[in-house]
Formats: C-alpha cells, structure tokens, sequence
C-alpha cells in the first residue's frame, strides 16, 4: 500500500508534464524536446518566488502559469510556426520539429546554468507528515498531487465541455477538415502549443516542492513525458494519465523493492515492452 500511494503522489506531476507534451505533438504536432527544460525552469522560478519573495508555490503558480503561456506562444510563433507553414507533411513537420527542439533543449539548459548555477537546488514547503491509510507522507506531495489534479479536471472540463476546447480536438484528429468548419487550425495550434508549455510549467513548479532539481535534469523529464504519451496513446489525455498513473507506482516500486539506481532502466524497459505489443497505446486502436 505504501508503495502505491507514493507511486499515485508522484504520478501527478508527471501527469501534468505528459498531458502538456500530448497538446503540443497531439494538437500542435511538435515533438517538443525542449519540455522538460520547460519543467526545470518553472523549478527553478518557483524555488526564486519562494526564497526571494516568500511567495507560496502555489500562489506562484498564478505567475509561472501565464508566463509559461506567453513564452511558449513566442517560441512557437517565431521558431515553430515557420517550420509548420514550410512542411510539405507531417512526417516532414514532426523531423524539422524534433531538429529545432532539440536546439532549444540546449539553449534553455545553457540560460538555466548561466543564470542559476549548475548546482542542485531545493527548498522547504509543507514538510509536514501527513498520514495515509497509518503510513505518514510528506504533505508537500499530498498537495502537489491535488493541486495536479485539480488542474487536469480543469483541463478534462475545457476539453470537453467548451467550444475552444473542441476545437483543439478537432484539430488533433484532422486539421484539414477542422479548417472546413471554420476552426482557425493555425492559431488553435498556437494556443495547444502555448497551453502545452503552461501544463508543464505547473507539473514543474508542483514537483520543485519536494524534488532536488538543477539545470541539466530536463532531458530526463522529457524522455518520461514521451513514455507516458506513447504509452497512453498519442494525443489521449485519459491515456496519459493513466500512463503516467503506472509509470509513478512502477518507478516507486523498483526504488522501494529493488535499487533506486534501477528507476530509469526499469521506466525504458517499460517503454520497450509498450512498443513490442501495444505501440498504438493504452487507448489507442490498431492499425488496420
């Protein structure tokens, strides 16, 4: 029970990073490998709010959020959209993203060490016990697992129960026929993209309250958020949070049972397992 609790706490962040990633190669259809710097900055804005300014994470998420959302739109306006206006298809798009991405996963990390150190850093929010069916939990995780959770119902809620968040789906199913109706395929793009890298910037501010984090971590978070997204289905948000549902109970199981040195062999042997036989997902259909 113990290590399924831990597994659930930690499976919210790593939902919140999964499911900006899914908008933007689901919707977008950038494969952005520059997410998980997203992350490890959103850290690192959190750890300067809350040591510099004494303002709670989570107040501070009313900062890392909108700012996240503006920075992504930039980024996908002046280096990603001309590669989208440029592509001849989609298999195009998806390389030129990936090559350009993968520019801005060292660009982001070189500003981040510039700026803050090549250091770990971490600070002191909530670290409370906090009991769970007798066994005592940080109440940092306790909370940042509502707070994620809080956030993706409010994603589920805009996904499906308004009009822009139609249309995202739309788009992610068929940008040519989404543009038949009247949908703004181009700008829609643009907002999943930006929506994208402010879920992110959540997962990671959430995450800096209990994580050690320093400028060179991103790339591990990058290659977790596109397991998950596989795993689930790509562009499946239930998919991705059930994904990422099994990847924080198996990583804490590994750690507590095995070796804790083992946590990222066991995650990529997972991923191994979900492209041998379910490739398409959790969710996802077959190929016929």
């Amino acid at each position: 029970m113990n290590i399924i609790v831990t597994g659930i706490l930690l499976s919210g962040t790593y939902a919140l990073v999964a499911l900006g990633l899914t908008l933007q190669y689901g919707v977008a259809r950038i494969m952005n490998l520059g997410n998980g710097e997203t992350l490890v900055a959103a850290c690192f804005v959190a750890f300067w709010l809350y040591t510099g300014f004494s303002i709670n994470p989570l107040v501070g998420l009313l900062i890392i959020a909108p700012a996240a959302f503006a920075i992504n739109w930039g980024i996908y306006a002046v280096a990603l959209q001309p590669l989208v206006k440029r592509a001849k298809n989609r298999g195009q798009l998806e390389v030129d993203s990936i090559l350009a991405t993968f520019g801005l996963l060292f660009l982001m990390q070189g500003l981040m060490i510039l700026f803050f150190g090549g250091e770990y850093r971490s600070y002191t929010f909530l670290a409370e016990r906090f009991e769970i069916f007798g066994n005592a939990y940080g109440l940092n995780r306790v909370v940042a697992f509502v707070a994620a959770a809080i956030i993706a119902a409010g994603l589920w809620f805009f996904l499906y129960r308004t009009r822009q968040g139609t249309a995202l789906r739309a788009v992610a199913v068929d940008p040519t026929s989404a543009n038949l109706v009247a949908i703004d395929v181009a700008r829609t793009a643009a907002f999943a993209f930006a929506l994208g890298g402010a879920l992110t910037a959540c997962g990671g501010a959430l995450l800096s309250t209990f994580y050690t984090f320093n400028a060179s971590m991103g790339v591990v978070f990058t290659m977790k958020a596109l397991i998950i997204v596989i795993m689930g289905g790509v562009g499946d948000v239930r998919g991705a949070v059930l994904a990422a549902l099994i990847l924080g109970i198996s990583e804490t199981f590994v750690a507590s049972v095995i070796d804790p040195g083992l946590t990222l062999a066991a995650t990529y042997g997972l991923f191994i397992l979900v492209l041998l036989f379910r490739p398409q997902g959790i969710f996802g259909r077959a190929p016929t």
